[in-house]
């Protein structure tokens, strides 16, 4: 995961203090990929929320699709998550994964490393095409670790 340090100065005294914070980098919903690893740092808005439901007779669980300026995709949420978070949150999303769920749908969550958090609501410019999660996805030829996106044939020109 790359890091950006980012610098505050401030002035104690008549001297000058520098402190340096670690923050992991963000990144556009368009540039995600299926992955095993907690990597996805980035912030969206929810555009809709489903009921929650249970599955296995414990486990709280609702789908929502979020979006940003450059993309959607379907969002798991879990336990409390399900009650905490409505349509119209701008949501932070730290140490996300992008994966298949249990039904074998491609979907972003928190995952138990994970953390999402509200830090706005309803001002925020985003499409709601792609659509990452209905995106057909094959292992990379190159690295077998890797997703990429599958080729689409375009349409010929007469």
């Amino acid at each position: 995961m790359q890091r950006v340090k980012l610098c505050v100065v401030c002035c104690l005294f008549a001297g000058k203090l520098r402190i340096e914070i670690d923050a992991p980098s963000m990144v556009s919903l368009k540039d995600i990929a299926p992955s095993a690893q907690n990597n996805i740092n980035t912030q969206f808005i929810i555009l809709e929320k489903s009921k929650t439901t249970t599955m296995e007779g414990q486990y709280k669980c609702c789908l929502g699709l979020v979006a940003d300026e450059t993309a959607a995709v379907n969002f798991q949420f879990w336990q409390d998550e399900c009650e905490a978070f409505e349509a119209g949150d701008i949501v932070r999303l730290t140490n996300g994964i992008f994966s298949f769920s249990h039904h074998n749908n491609l979907v972003l969550r928190a995952g138990k490393k994970g953390k999402i958090e509200k830090v706005g609501e309803f001002t925020m410019v985003f499409v709601e095409t792609p659509n990452m999660s209905k995106i057909s996805w094959v292992r990379d030829p190159n690295n077998s670790n890797k997703y990429v996106q599958q080729g689409v044939p375009s349409a010929s020109m007469p």
